[in-house]
């Protein structure tokens, strides 16, 4: 029999009166750390975007409810954020993080009158987020649509980034002919805002072209969209994915017909924001930038990262101490999983360098939402192998396009897998020993999907 949670507040508040009740007998009260968690377990934060127009769209808003990781695990739980959860503030989609330990969820809201906004809110269980801090607006640094994430740096920092191009012209007319204009290249200008995620504050921002090699932009290319600002583990430097587009010099229309360049990354200076320079795989192709997602990870010293639109399928980059790309790392996703055109739609490694991705691939059918039919796959970072995940029920209307959070708790991470409007569940999957739990039932709506666990 299904059960279905709405308060998890006062069940909370009971269990943890219960439990020091019936130490109380037992344990002095001066040994008691009033900070050691009652029980050995965490939030576990669903989040659902709603149809607007389309289904699969995400664009009626975003609804969020928080589980124990226990029943998150409870395929006899039921849950339904579209009916009980909280609205996260955001025009469209909301661009939520979470922190290391699933106690505080951070959102930035995104596009409308309120998007550029940065809200934080503690966990309390069901539809309960209690807002905290103040809110502070980064639409002057970065627009009221903003690409951001959550450093990894103890649920310090969050980074916020954008790119505005121009293309330049050298205009030769003359009387006589007025079309001598010649194309010159694209210029990029970043902007890069650091935010107190602790203080809710403002920390740095920075703003200046970021020019490709003489070559490149002569030819018609430039960087046309940055995302997913990581850390590196010595903390010194952010690395932001890009995507490159291209112009044809003789029209400057946009040229859709062309090489594919090697991935790049823009390297900058931390925390200063300063002295951006390009890196260039000559293993990957295609574009670093992710979507909705993070998109690179620090792991043992250096930062793997997914590329997408490669012509070769998705690899798996790394960036080593050196803050150059480790061409001797060759970790393709159409090798690893024996398909063609594998795209890396999110992912999310543990601590032991093994994780779950979100992918699709050459011949995924296309569902409801106009989107190709998705899967999992655990994939290992050491051991350069990838593995479907047999246990989860696919359906051609099950895609990831808009997929954002994987939480992870030890080696375990959570996941949710729908189909756009029906109902799904969460899973979670024992990294360490390929163990799939099938969790907690999840209560669709129409149109609707789920974007993530966190």
């Amino acid at each position: 029999m299904k059960q279905t949670i709405l308060n998890y507040k006062a069940l909370a508040f009971v269990l943890a009166f219960g439990l020091l009740n019936a130490c109380s007998d037992d344990v002095n009260d001066d040994t008691i750390d009033p900070e050691t968690p009652v029980e050995d377990s965490r939030w576990i934060t669903i989040a659902g975007a709603k149809m607007g127009d389309e289904p699969g769209d995400g664009n009626g808003g975003t609804l969020i409810y928080a589980v124990t990781s226990e029943d998150a695990k409870d395929p006899t739980i039921s849950i339904n954020p579209f009916e009980n959860g909280f609205v996260a503030p955001s025009n469209r989609t909301a661009r939520l993080q979470a922190s290391e330990d699933g106690s505080t969820i951070f959102n930035i809201s995104y596009a409308g009158d309120t998007g550029g906004i940065y809200t934080k809110y503690t966990v309390e269980g069901g539809q309960t987020f209690t807002q905290t801090g103040t809110e502070v607006s980064i639409s002057e640094y970065v627009g009221t649509a903003p690409r951001w994430i959550k450093l990894f740096d103890g649920d310090q920092t969050g980074s916020a980034v954008y790119v505005s191009t121009e293309h330049q012209i050298d205009d030769n007319d003359t009387p006589d002919d007025a079309t001598d204009d010649t194309y010159l290249r694209t210029s990029a200008t970043i902007g890069i805002v650091t935010l107190d995620l602790v203080n809710s504050s403002i920390k740095n921002f920075q703003s200046y072209e970021v020019p490709l090699s003489d070559e490149e932009e002569a030819n018609g290319y430039y960087i046309s969209r940055i995302d997913m600002p990581t850390l590196n583990a010595a903390g010194d430097k952010l690395y932001i994915g890009a995507r490159l587009s291209k112009v044809d010099p003789a029209t400057v229309e946009s040229d859709s017909d062309y090489e594919i360049l090697g991935s790049k990354t823009i390297v900058v200076d931390y925390p200063s924001l300063l002295n951006a320079t390009v890196i260039t795989s000559s293993v990957g192709h295609g574009n670093t930038n992710g979507y909705r997602s993070i998109n690179a990870f620090e792991y043992n010293g250096s930062v793997y990262q997914a590329n997408q639109s490669d012509p070769e399928g998705s690899y798996i980059l790394k960036i080593d101490a050196d803050n150059q790309y480790d061409d001797s790392y060759d970790f393709n996703l159409d090798d690893a999983l024996g398909v063609t055109g594998a795209y890396i739609l999110a992912w999310r490694p543990a601590a032991n360098g093994k994780g779950v991705l979100a992918y699709r691939h050459d011949g995924s059918q296309e569902g409801l939402a106009g989107r190709g039919e998705s899967f999992f796959a655990l994939v290992d970072l050491n051991a350069k192998t990838a593995t479907k995940i047999e246990e989860i029920p696919y359906d051609v209307d099950m895609e990831m396009f808009q997929y954002q959070g994987f939480a992870v708790d030890g080696n375990e991470i959570y996941f949710t897998a729908a189909s756009v409007g029906q109902n799904g569940n969460i899973y979670v999957i024992d990294t360490e020993t390929g163990v799939v739990t099938k969790g907690a039932e999840l209560e669709n709506a129409e149109g609707s999907h789920f974007i993530g666990a966190w």
